[in-house]
């Protein structure tokens, strides 16, 4: 077999790059087990501690298997990736059997747990110590968030960790497609109002969990926001296709089950007063972090209105790689910045704004950046283009969900007591 060394796109992205995406982790969640390394437990740890992610060795020993078996020792390569190849061990326990995601902080493979029968998703991080330390960063979290929700029902849970030839490795239950993978199979079509409020009542139910434990998520998007089951089925969809062109082409996706869990929370921030550095991915970004504002539990309730429009629109809403088009964008959607917001702004992001308002369109770039702001419709238009019933509880509840000033924004609480879900109990009674 040839050794895994790139990693071609399979498919176009029609939204802009950008970080790549992963499409695993667990469905349900008991407790996490514990590895044994040279003797040494490692998978029930609370905090890292060095002396216990000892060096890697030929001979290396899993408790009740076999010692043969494991891999040649390879070089990783020049970015510190594992190397491997398909069908071989990941220690004696595994067996590695393709790669289903990949992103900065190294790669994910679906591998046989020989000991518990079952299919996993290991993250296999770089051997570069940054890496390795926002790792056991994120084990840490991941525990603590297991130790409080031993149901695995919000988000997902270590089942086991170990160091290998210098890789962290984490081990979680396989889960079906990302949000935005599924999107994208769909070909970008909108998912179903009623889909997108149980979604997003499981979405506040997480980020609201998180929060009461001094968590903030910092990088919410559809990417890292998981469907438990990957079954779906296919329904006619022929919103707005002639009759003449009707045929078995025009069906999407919908998924059997809305069941979702959260993943990736290598970027997890605990509460503090003084967070300024950059946060979240471009797209899902609160109009705080690009003005260095400092920011806090609020950041992540942007991003869940930002996915909320995505999941109704099929597109992101904010397709910018450019901080100055990304503010006009907001004002375009949501209207003026608060001028409070636009005074304090720090030195890095005092070009964006002039004579106390945004410096736009004077600042833009290109005409084609004033361009892709000026096609963009008010928040309730857009809304309205996609959503048949519940509209106008939508648009409310993404109103306060994305409103400038963070000190105001709709808490995850607040927000699942919104009519937008509410009503929808009622209904059901």
């Amino acid at each position: 077999m040839d050794y895994v060394t790139e990693y071609p796109h399979s498919h176009m992205d029609r939204r802009p790059k950008k970080r790549p995406r992963l499409d695993w982790d667990p469905s349900h969640t008991p407790k996490a087990q514990s590895g044994i390394y040279y003797g040494q437990e490692v998978g029930n740890s609370s905090s890292y501690v060095h002396s216990r992610l000892l060096p890697d060795h030929d001979n290396l020993y899993v408790k009740g298997l076999a010692q043969k078996g494991s891999p040649p020792r390879r070089e990783d390569d020049k970015d510190g990736h594992y190397m491997f190849e398909l069908g071989e061990n990941l220690t004696t326990r595994y067996k590695i059997l393709k790669k289903i995601g990949e992103g900065t902080f190294g790669q994910v493979l679906e591998c046989w747990d020989r000991e518990q029968k079952e299919f996993v998703a290991i993250k296999i991080i770089r051997s570069i110590k940054k890496y390795r330390e926002a790792a056991m960063v994120e084990i840490d979290v991941l525990q603590l968030l297991g130790r409080y929700d031993r149901g695995g029902s919000r988000c997902v849970q270590l089942r086991n960790w170990f160091d290998y030839r210098n890789h962290i490795c984490l081990v979680f239950e396989k889960l079906g497609p990302s949000l935005f993978d599924f999107l994208r199979k769909n070909s970008y079509r909108a998912f179903p109002v009623d889909l997108v409020r149980e979604i997003g009542r499981q979405l506040l139910e997480c980020v609201a969990f998180m929060h009461d434990m001094r968590l903030i998520h910092t990088d919410l998007k559809p990417e890292n926001i998981l469907f438990v089951s990957a079954d779906y089925i296919k329904v006619p969809d022929y919103k707005g296709t002639p009759w003449s062109h009707r045929d078995r082409s025009f069906y999407k996706r919908l998924p059997k089950s809305s069941v979702i869990k959260v993943i990736d929370f290598g970027s997890t921030a605990y509460e503090r007063p003084d967070h300024n550095y950059i946060v979240s991915t471009r797209h899902y970004r609160a109009p705080e972090v690009i003005l260095g504002l400092g920011w806090s539990y609020p950041c992540d309730l942007w991003s869940v209105g930002c996915i909320l429009v995505e999941l109704c629109s099929g597109e992101a809403l904010f397709q910018t790689h450019e901080n100055l088009e990304h503010l006009a964008m907001m004002e375009r959607v949501l209207g003026p910045l608060p001028s409070q917001m636009l005074n304090k702004v720090d030195r890095h992001a005092e070009k964006y704004v002039r004579r106390g308002r945004l410096d736009w369109p004077e600042g833009a770039t290109s005409r084609e950046s004033i361009k892709s702001v000026i096609k963009l419709p008010r928040l309730q238009n857009l809304v309205m283009q996609h959503v048949d019933h519940s509209a106008g509880d939508l648009i409310d509840l993404l109103q306060g969900l994305l409103r400038f000033d963070p000190s105001i924004r709709m808490t995850a609480r607040d927000a699942l007591r919104h009519p937008f879900f509410t009503r929808d109990q009622f209904r059901r009674l």
